[in-house]
């Protein structure tokens, strides 16, 4: 094969933990007889709450073809390629097994935000019922990097708790100090506004959690919150770690064709269409030549929604769900296709290659 699939997960292939029936239909058509991909399959999802390996046995589970960690790139893949951080003391905020995530990162200092608040109890005060009897603070200092897994479960406690290590420079025992500007570093992944699961509207997502966070901070000191990188989907450095991957597999293969166009299939046209679309223009130094969005009808994509022409009316909140920090190009969330769902993705694909399982 030439060719390669970058498939999202939730609302292309699954809603919550429903798996959407033509998902299973789909993948019968990717594997030969021994359960062997016939080309090479990634799964790149902005989900991080789990380990790599788990999510590939649970969609190993839902298709009913055998699927490696290898093939699985969750919104914290990228990184492991941030060695420059592993090293480092790094506060965490999400929700999962987070010290083993981290770990499998490679972070080897890593706590949680749960840690800083029964160190500083004296910190997290929102919920009454929370608050412990004795509120003694203990002597807990500690230079550190903020990395944003995802959408935690307390998003009051993760607020403040990450403010304040944001306004004290790693020391969220002391008092703020707004002249710590630029802040200590913060690493976000998962971009998401909203997302599909059983319910019948999009949820929020932790898009919507970094908004809070941003706006939290600007209205306090007045500055932007600034990310030393972010990842997860339209993230460029999500999806060129995601063409390594597809590469890494022909190459184990020993297929000898080089990869020459990437199939990227989403429901979401400001995450899954909108960087692979633009993407196609940073290829000129990739191994693959071309990128193609196949936009599908089963999850947040409406296909009743129009998106303006013109950049100005377009920054209105009920189009532009992208994150604050990419510009935003009417141009970018226009798929190259769209298909009911992902079973006619892959006909549509094997038509267009000419290619026959």
């Amino acid at each position: 094969p030439s060719f390669g699939f970058l498939f999202d997960i939730d609302g292309v292939l699954v809603r919550g933990k429903t798996p959407i029936p033509a998902a299973k239909k789909a993948f019968q058509k990717l594997v030969n007889s021994q359960g062997q991909f016939l080309v090479p399959v990634v799964f790149v999802t902005n989900a991080g709450d789990c380990l790599s390996q788990k999510k590939a046995d649970q969609l190993s589970h839902l298709l009913g073809v055998p699927i490696s960690q290898d093939q699985v790139m969750m919104s914290h893949s990228p990184l492991r390629m941030f060695r420059h951080y592993h090293e480092k003391c790094v506060l965490i905020s999400g929700q999962g097994p987070l010290l083993d995530i981290a770990q499998d990162l490679g972070f080897c200092q890593p706590i949680t935000i749960e840690t800083v608040r029964e160190k500083h109890p004296l910190l997290d005060v929102v919920d009454h019922d929370r608050t412990p009897n004795v509120l003694v603070s203990v002597d807990f200092c500690f230079k550190i990097t903020v990395v944003l897994f995802g959408e935690p479960v307390r998003w009051e406690t993760n607020l403040q708790l990450i403010i304040d290590v944001l306004l004290t420079s790693g020391y969220p025992g002391n008092p703020y100090q707004h002249e710590n500007y630029p802040h200590i570093p913060v690493l976000a992944c998962n971009m998401d506004l909203m997302w599909v699961a059983e319910a019948q509207s999009p949820r929020f997502g932790h898009g919507m959690f970094m908004v809070c966070l941003e706006n939290i901070y600007k209205k306090i000191t007045g500055k932007d919150l600034k990310y030393e990188a972010l990842m997860g989907k339209p993230s460029k450095l999500t999806y060129q770690y995601a063409e390594y991957l597809i590469r890494a597999q022909a190459a184990q293969r020993q297929w000898q064709q080089p990869i020459e166009t990437l199939y990227a299939v989403g429901d979401n046209l400001m995450t899954d269409v909108y960087v692979s679309t633009g993407w196609e223009k940073e290829f000129a130094s990739a191994a693959a030549a071309h990128c193609r969005s196949i936009l599908v009808c089963t999850g947040v994509y409406n296909p009743h929604t129009k998106v303006p022409s013109h950049t100005r009316q377009s920054i209105a909140e009920t189009v532009f769900h992208g994150h604050r920090d990419f510009r935003f190009d009417p141009g970018l969330v226009e798929p190259n296709h769209i298909v009911p769902d992902v079973d006619a993705a892959v006909d549509l694909v094997f038509q267009l290659e000419n290619f026959t399982p």
